[in-house]
Formats: C-alpha cells, structure tokens, sequence
C-alpha cells in the first residue's frame, strides 16, 4: 500500500493562513491568540519601545509578569472576553510647523500587545493585493524606495507634478468604510469585532472620556495597517483605473501613506486628475489639504516653457523630507535635484536645542557620544546625491548650538573655535 503523499510546506505566511488561496479568509482568531505569536507581539512592542497607556503600566512592568499578562490576553481572546482601554492622546510638535501640533493616541502596553499580534497575521495577507505604487508603512519598502522610485520616474520626462496630501486623514476615517474595506479579504467575525473594538475604544482627555466616531488614532500599531487597506480602496485601485480610462497621456503614482506624487505627461491630466480625486474622496469622508496640494510644472523641459513665457525658475515640491528641485547636472543635462527640507531642517534644530538645554550639566563626552548619532542618524537618511552642502549646514549649526550650550555653564567662560572644532570632529 502507497503512502499518502505530504503535501508540500507553504513558503509563504499568507499561504500558511490561508491554504486554500481563497479570496477570503475566515478562519484566523485562532492564529492571532497562538502563544507564539503573542510572544512574537511582545517582543516586537519591546524592540519599539515608547511609554505607556491610561492604565500606566510602563513596558518595564509589563515585562516582569509577561508570562501571566500574555496568559490573560490569550484567555480573554479565545473567550472574545477581550476589551481594549481608550487611548492616551498626547500633542506633538508638527515638523516645520512652530505652534502646531499632532495628536497622537498612545494605547496600554496590553493593547500594544493585542493589536500586534493581529498585525502579524493580517499584513501578510493584506500584502497580497496592496499596489506597487504604495510604499508607506510596508515591510521591505522605505521611504528611500520611495524617493528612489520619485526621482527615476521624474527622470524619465514626465513634465507635470501633483504634490497631494490629504487633510487630518487618520482622524476622518470612516469606520462604516473601514470595515467594509476590512471584509474583502477577512470573513472572520471575531477579527472583525476585535478591530471594530479598537476604532470605537475612545481616547481620554484630561481625565474625561470622548467617544471615537471616525478616525484611527496615530500612534495605535494597528492604525498604519488601517490606513493603508483604506486608502487601497480609495486611492489606488480607483487611481488605477482612471489612468486607464480616462489620462491621455503617461501618468506615474506614488504613495507613501497619506502622501502622493503624481507626474503627469499633459497638463490636461493634471488638472482633470484632481477634479475627479477632490470629488472621489469626497465620497469617503476626506478631502485634499488646501495649502499643501498644487499642480506645477517641473520636468525637463519646464524651465525653457516658463523662460519664454517670461515667468521664474520651475516651482519645487517637497516629499518626505527633500524639496525636489527641477535643475541640471554638470553636463548641463536635466536633473532632479534632491536637497533636505528647510522646513524639516530648522524643526530638527529646534529639536536639538531644547535636547540639548535639557542636557546641559552632563559630561561633555557623554553629551559628544549623544550628538554623533544623532548627526549620523540624520546623515544616513540624507545623505543623496548633490545634498552635501545642506549635510554641511546642518553639522555647522549642530556644532554652533553646543558650543552654545557649552558657554552657557556656569563653569565654562570662553570656547575658542578652535577647542569646539576638536570636540566637534
């Protein structure tokens, strides 16, 4: 007698949870509370860090009871007994923005955990149909791939630019789309309740708890996930399908998050572009950001059209921290070049500044270590082709606000440039 034939061990996580390569899957609470990747949660939630929720344990309590507390999560999931706590609003500085701020909801450690856990099981699947134009909050995709992807496909001659950011997006998502979007690929209802949990769980404001009818708190590791199967829907398929239907010409996408370029071969495209997307995402509770979405002329031929026109140097667009400027390289061939954001640059500064009052009375070396990896840490991610003067600029301001601080002790007198150039190489 044969032996029965084994069938072969899936490559893929999103085939091992959904074997049957069905559009759907039904089947997935069981997976989500498995003790493995509650352990897989956590250690994931620890390697993030970050402080703690309304209930106030910090990650360090969370730590030395994790055994019981990932014991009772996994209790209270299988007995759908779970109930999530109301996040923790805290206001954040905008970069480049003075005086305004983002609020972002910070959930309990134990919410941080659950919502993990579902995350590990729902990105493999959701990641089967996300679109190769999305590069925001994905595994393997960078905001560098995005700007590589930017610049190689301004490059190739697309002589239109919409610069478009949608308006306090995590806060107008609408739940009642959300979770329709949700159930094109999870049937599960358990999933779905625990995500409809989330949404509705509230936010605590000055010791008062407010009610959430739309939106996904930032700062929640669900709501990365979240946004990016809502604006699947609503961007990039329906995007895809115009550029088929209706563009005349070549049109380029790319999105990271709430954050678009398009480039457009015919300013007819354009503009007729973002007619229909003003209008389309209407239809989902969200609109364009007035002050932060334009349509301009870049490209290689730009400069020559508005110099006949009689009008200035091609406008710039920034992108996830660059200003993108239409230029030419030494052989006088058209290139986009890349320089960090002013706007970015003086908000980091900023940031330093107050750091570095705060800090004012430790050791210098200890202080020196501190500045280095912050410096290299901003180089690492700027550090592109005909940027170095502004990499430049950036260590030369560094070195003038600690030299700052250093004359600012009470010990210390005078600094001779001299002196601060050593401690600053």
């Amino acid at each position: 007698m044969s032996e029965k034939p084994v069938p072969p061990r899936p490559r893929r996580l999103a085939d091992w949870i959904n074997p049957t390569g069905a559009k759907k899957v039904h089947s997935l609470i069981d997976k989500v509370y498995k003790r493995k990747n509650l352990e897989m949660a956590w250690d994931r939630v620890q390697a993030n860090r970050g402080s703690g929720g309304v209930d106030g344990q910090s990650l360090e309590a969370f730590g030395q009871q994790v055994g019981s507390e990932l014991n009772r999560l996994q209790a209270e999931l299988k007995e759908e007994a779970y109930q999530p706590q109301p996040v923790r609003q805290v206001q954040i500085p905008k970069a480049g923005k003075p005086g305004e701020y983002r609020t972002l909801g910070i959930p309990t450690i134990y919410d941080r955990v659950c919502q993990q856990a579902m995350l590990n099981r729902l990105e493999p699947i959701f990641e089967l149909v996300f679109d190769e134009a999305n590069f925001g909050y994905r595994r393997g995709r960078s905001t560098k791939d995005a700007l590589r992807k930017v610049w190689k496909e301004i490059q190739g001659g697309r002589e239109w630019i919409v610069d478009a950011d949608l308006k306090d997006f995590f806060d107008h998502l609408d739940h009642g789309w959300m979770m329709k979007f949700v159930q094109h690929r999870v049937a599960d209802p358990r999933i779905l309740r625990l995500i409809q949990k989330w949404l509705k769980a509230g936010v605590m404001e000055g010791g008062e708890w407010l009610e959430t009818e739309m939106g996904t708190p930032q700062g929640a590791v669900i709501s990365p996930l979240l946004a990016n199967v809502y604006l699947h829907y609503v961007f990039d398929l329906w995007v895809e399908v115009w550029r088929k239907k209706c563009a005349q010409g070549d049109v380029i996408v790319i999105r990271y998050a709430d954050d678009n370029v398009l480039g457009f071969q015919h300013r007819t495209d354009a503009d007729r572009f973002l007619e229909d997307f003003r209008e389309r995402l209407g239809k989902f509770g969200l609109e364009l950001h007035p002050d932060k979405t334009r349509r301009i002329e870049f490209g290689r031929y730009a400069e020559q059209r508005r110099k006949r026109r009689g009008e200035g140097k091609p406008e710039t667009f920034d992108f996830l921290g660059f200003t993108h400027i239409s230029g030419t390289n030494r052989k006088g061939y058209f290139t986009v070049k890349r320089q960090s954001s002013g706007k970015r640059m003086r908000a980091k500064l900023q940031q330093i500044k107050q750091q570095l009052r705060s800090r004012m009375h430790q050791p210098v070396a200890e202080t020196g270590k501190w500045l280095k990896s912050v410096v290299q840490g901003y180089f690492n991610y700027h550090a592109v082709p005909g940027n170095l003067d502004r990499l430049g600029i950036f260590r030369e301001r560094v070195t003038r606000l600690w030299r700052r601080t250093l004359l600012g002790r009470s010990q210390i007198h005078r600094l001779p440039w001299t002196r601060m150039h050593t401690l600053a190489a």
